[in-house]
This record gives structure tokens, C-alpha cells and sequence, in this order.
């Protein structure tokens, strides 16, 4: 078997690196305040609409979605040249890499036409709030609520580690909507807007200085009833798809 990178993946490796050349500054990592300030976010922002215009963003997301339906191989080429460059696109590889294919899998035709279309342009940002204080590897055992309340979900609750949720439009939540069943039984995956007053974010200092991760409260957070990813009770399944996706994306380290 020939493990040689074919021609047209060669090809596709010296565009995306002729793309890098010509609109990456060689101090792009050290705008203003750094990793995961608002003018690095800014310039992922600009940096991956440039992307999206040149069919780079998404290559590996279907045509209907904007994307180019390439093989595998072509997704990680792009990855691996990201992450050498630094990973210029920002909070953005969550969009591309786990959170819209998910969408795209357990999504309504609703939220997929709502949703799906500015992410392939890159212009949303998306966090996923998942861990909580006192879970710690047991995700499982989370115990953010969501009750149904009529025709829509009151949420409250804590997450921890929530990347990129600072400065994310929107964000993927996962809680608790059934607590007499066994604990990965009664997940429920939802779809929130983090600019909903009822949202708190607080980012979390680290040695370095920077601020990458955050502390999410949530307070009384109302979604309607159409803002579920999947079904009730369906949040463990939607929540490991999402972090399957997570894992092959983040295989492919920097050098």
C-alpha cells in the first residue's frame, strides 16, 4: 500500500501555505493582549472569513453546508498546517470541527438553516459547556437542570473550563432534564444564546496571563422547547459525538 501523499493532497497542502504566507503576519500570536483577548478574537474573526472566501474554512463539511465534501486526508492537511501556524482561526476550529458536524447530524432543518450557514462563513463563535465544579472526569454527573416549564426549558446551573465562552455567540449546553433515571440517561443537549442576561461568564486567569477558559453561571436561563439538540434524553449520545469529533480534531498537534 502507498502511504505517499497523493498529488492533489500535495497540491492542497502548498495552497493552504501560499494562503498563510500571504495574509498571516508573523506577529499575529502576539496582538495586543495575547491569547483569547478581544483583538486576537477579532483577528480570527477577519482571518477566517478570508478563509471561508477562499473555500478553506470548511472543506471537509458538505456541499449543501458550504463546504467541498473533500476525503479525509484534505481536513487533516488543513488542521495540521493550522495548528503549525499557531492555529490562527481561533475559537473558530470548535465551529468547524465538532460543533456544526454535530449539528449537522442531531440539528432540525431549523437550526441547521439558522445555524450552519454563518458558521461556514465564519462569522459565529461557539463554546460548549460541559464540565461542571464537581464532576470532574464523570461528566455524567453533572448537575445543571433544565425543567420543562409549558413550551420551554428553565435551566440553572454551573459549567467550568468553558472555552472560548467570553467571547462565543452562542454555545452548546448539556443538562439535566430527567433525574430519576440513571445518570447518562436524563442529558439533555441544548442550543443557548451567550448573550442572554441569565448567562455570567467569568474567565479564569492562568499563570501565563491569559484567559482562555471561563466559569459560566447560569440563572434562570429560559429556551423554548425548539432549542433542544436531539431529543430529551438524548444528550449523552449528542454529547460524544461531539466529543468524538473533539478527539480526531485535536489529534493533530502542533509541531
Amino acid at each position: 500500500m502507498d502511504f505517499a501523499w497523493t498529488d492533489e493532497q500535495k497540491a492542497f497542502r502548498a495552497t493552504v501555505r501560499q494562503f498563510l504566507k500571504d495574509n498571516l503576519p508573523e506577529n499575529w500570536e502576539h496582538i495586543a493582549h495575547g491569547p483569547a483577548s478581544k483583538e486576537q478574537t477579532a483577528f480570527a474573526k477577519t482571518f477566517c472569513g478570508k478563509l471561508a472566501e477562499q473555500g478553506l474554512l470548511v472543506p471537509h463539511w458538505p456541499e449543501e453546508w458550504g463546504g467541498r465534501n473533500v476525503d479525509p486526508w484534505i481536513a487533516f492537511i488543513l488542521a495540521e498546517e493550522m495548528w503549525m501556524a499557531g492555529e490562527p482561526r481561533g475559537g473558530q476550529y470548535m465551529n468547524v470541527n465538532w460543533i456544526g458536524p454535530t449539528m449537522m447530524l442531531y440539528g432540525s432543518d431549523e437550526q441547521k438553516q439558522q445555524h450552519i450557514p454563518p458558521m461556514a462563513r465564519g462569522e459565529t463563535l461557539w463554546c460548549q459547556g460541559f464540565s461542571e465544579p464537581e464532576s470532574g472526569s464523570d461528566l455524567a454527573s453533572l448537575r445543571t437542570k433544565a425543567e420543562k416549564d409549558g413550551d420551554v426549558y428553565r435551566i440553572n446551573g454551573q459549567k467550568i473550563w468553558t472555552s472560548g465562552a467570553h467571547y462565543s455567540s452562542h454555545g452548546i449546553l448539556l443538562a439535566r432534564t430527567d433525574p430519576q433515571v440513571p445518570k447518562h440517561k436524563g442529558l439533555t443537549m441544548f442550543l443557548v444564546d451567550m448573550s442572554d442576561p441569565a448567562i455570567e461568564t467569568r474567565p479564569i486567569r492562568q499563570i501565563s496571563g491569559g484567559a482562555s477558559f471561563n466559569e459560566v453561571f447560569i440563572d434562570d436561563l429560559r429556551v423554548p422547547d425548539s432549542a433542544r439538540l436531539g431529543g430529551e434524553s438524548e444528550g449523552w449520545k449528542v454529547a460524544l459525538t461531539t466529543l468524538m469529533n473533539e478527539r480526531f480534531s485535536i489529534s493533530v498537534g502542533r509541531a
